[in-house]
């Protein structure tokens, strides 16, 4: 079995333990994790916007 495989297998073994032991937990994760993501990803366009604008 490749290592990929086994990481993706142990990673998803972890999540769906974790889901089914502490599901309040997990779903606040999962939303601050998705915040976080939003931000970064808002801070990368808005940049990307400005310097496309500076170009004209």
């Amino acid at each position: 079995m490749n290592g990929k495989k086994v990481f993706l297998a142990l990673l998803v073994v972890f999540l769906g333990f974790w889901m089914f032991q502490d599901p309040h937990g997990f779903a606040v994760s999962a939303k601050d994790l998705a915040g976080g993501v939003w931000d970064a990803l808002t801070v990368v366009f808005t940049g990307l916007i400005r310097f496309f604008r500076e170009l004209r």
